[in-house]
């Protein structure tokens, strides 16, 4: 038997199944088990919300012989034929393709005959927007009086397409777009029944991508497992399927954009293109992760809006106070303009690269809201005092690392400290700084130029600190699932047990470190050496 997609596997059969619409449930239920049944009814919505689904529900209903609290039975002969398409009394049409005079001529024709066997003929009419005038117009007269055994079921997901004249004949139903809770539930229902192990992240996140409709999210679920036939669905694991990219890389992606590095940002993108990462699909959840800033920088109700495990909403909230809400809405509009044209472009690459450079670089426009974050960026220079007054009768100045430069042609020599370790330390921290740069390149992308220029400095037997000189790559490179990750890959390559810790110290305060073992010492003055 060939396979069967899940999301037809898994359409509801009665309304008890339909998820999210309980408002359209409840009164078509009320409506058969009180014997309201209306003639016409307008069935609008977005995709994959259950218009279809429901439609097919009710016109079982109403022929069911012996419906249960308004649900259709399932086991008589008239919902059986109805289930497998076999029923004469049950009719779809697909407008998209069946949308002319004649079409519905034939529809006019046919309602003179009564059905032979169930209670009702239900012409069920799908993406109705699609029919033409003169077939709206044909349809008019037997929508307004039908047959009393005669029920018209019109579905569209473009409402205003449909002409006054009709929606004055009909129920009109508004099919919401569901909620990504009961999505997630609904996919982790499925994954149980068919023995499919995934992660609740993992789920939540195709529940996201399918925007509202239950069926993209069951078909990206669908496409998801495929891939990964008879492993674990995990987030990672989602992310490459789905071309995707983690938050905790817009975060980075972010700090690093409004810190005006360009080469910088440039290479990060790289790294995406590299990856395989599709670049429209990067800008599109770009925007969203900027929508979600704007959201939070709002106030203390914007994140009730934001549908994301509460690590990455702590992550937003510390990006959201790097800037201010004009520069957010700055960075939105530039990347909304640039992926409607990288939509229509075979270079979208360069067009991305140019977007960012202009992001990176407000100087090199003159809009209101560019303007606006230069004068942010000189009043933070400012008050960080990155920018000095000039001396009296001196040329200006910028001091480098916030301190102020003297009369002094060049700037001070860095300091330099000689310290003795025991062979072992000496040894693990010679290893461990020689393979720095494959260590970083091996954890990850995410890591790999946060964690470029550190200074690795030993704390005791067992112990290494991390120093960081720029306060944007320690706020990423400190986070404990950061040095976890350093600390797992490091004992499982070099078999080294070290536990790490971070500290941010300034450039001009640090005392550069010179290592060196009892041994090397007595060897190089050629006295023996007394530790206290």
């Amino acid at each position: 038997m060939s396979y069967t997609a899940l999301y037809r596997k898994w359409r509801p059969a009665t309304f008890d199944e339909v998820k999210g619409q309980d408002h359209i449930v409840t009164t078509l239920k009320n409506q058969i088990t009180g014997g309201r049944i209306g003639h016409a009814y307008l069935f609008c919505g977005t995709r994959g919300t259950g218009k279809t689904s429901v439609a097919k529900i009710f016109a079982k209903a109403v022929n069911c012989e012996h419906p249960v609290d308004g649900n259709p039975c399932g086991e008589c002969a008239s919902c059986q034929a109805i289930a497998s398409g076999s029923s004469m009394n049950v009719v779809e049409i697909d407008a998209a393709s069946n949308n002319g005079v004649d079409n519905i001529r034939q529809i006019r024709d046919e309602v003179e005959y009564s059905p032979a066997e169930a209670k009702y003929r239900v012409y069920i009419i799908d993406e109705v927007h699609m029919l033409s005038t003169g077939a709206f117009n044909a349809l008019l007269k037997t929508l307004e009086e039908p047959p009393s055994y005669v029920i018209f079921i019109l579905a569209t997901t473009e409402v205003h397409r449909i002409p006054i004249t009709v929606l004055s004949r009909c129920q009109r139903y508004d099919f919401r777009r569901i909620d990504g809770d009961t999505i997630t539930g609904r996919l982790a229902e499925m994954a149980a029944a068919e023995g499919i192990d995934t992660e609740d992240k993992a789920l939540r996140y195709v529940a996201k991508k399918g925007d509202g409709s239950l069926r993209d999210s069951i078909s990206l679920f669908d496409q998801c497992v495929a891939f990964y036939y008879g492993q674990k669905l995990t987030y990672e694991r989602v992310l490459d399927v789905l071309g995707a990219v983690d938050n905790e890389v817009y975060s980075r992606f972010f700090r690093t954009l409004s810190g005006g590095n360009v080469g910088q940002c440039l290479r990060e993108l790289e790294e995406l293109v590299l990856s395989g990462r599709d670049l429209t699909q990067f800008v599109s959840d770009f925007i969203w992760y900027l929508r979600g800033m704007l959201l939070v920088q709002t106030g203390e109700d914007g994140g009730d809006f934001l549908d994301m495990p509460q690590e990455d909403l702590d992550r937003l909230l510390e990006d959201s106070r790097l800037v201010s809400q004009d520069t957010v809405m700055r960075y939105i509009r530039v990347l909304s303009e640039t992926m409607n044209q990288m939509r229509f472009s075979a270079s979208k690459r360069v067009l991305l690269e140019i977007a960012l450079i202009r992001l990176a670089k407000p100087a090199m426009e003159t809009n209101l809201d560019s303007v606006l974050q230069r004068l942010e960026d000189l009043e933070r220079l400012v008050q960080s005092g990155a920018l000095i007054q000039p001396a009296a009768g001196g040329p200006a100045g910028r001091a480098g690392h916030g301190q102020e430069r003297t009369g002094e042609e060049n700037p001070p020599e860095a300091k330099t400290e000689t310290v003795v370790l025991p062979q072992a330390q000496a040894d693990e921290l010679r290893l461990l700084t020689r393979e720095w740069k494959q260590i970083i390149g091996a954890v990850g992308h995410s890591v790999k130029y946060t964690l470029a220029d550190v200074e690795l400095e030993p704390r005791g037997e067992g112990r290494l600190e991390l120093i960081f000189h720029d306060k944007r790559n320690y706020d990423i490179g400190s986070r404990p699932s950061v040095l976890k990750e350093l600390h797992e890959y490091i004992a499982s390559a070099y078999q080294v047990d070290v536990e790490l810790s971070a500290s941010l110290v300034a450039e001009t305060e640090y005392a550069h470190k010179n290592y060196v073992t009892e041994e090397e010492l007595k060897q190089k003055f050629k006295v023996d050496i007394i530790m206290e």
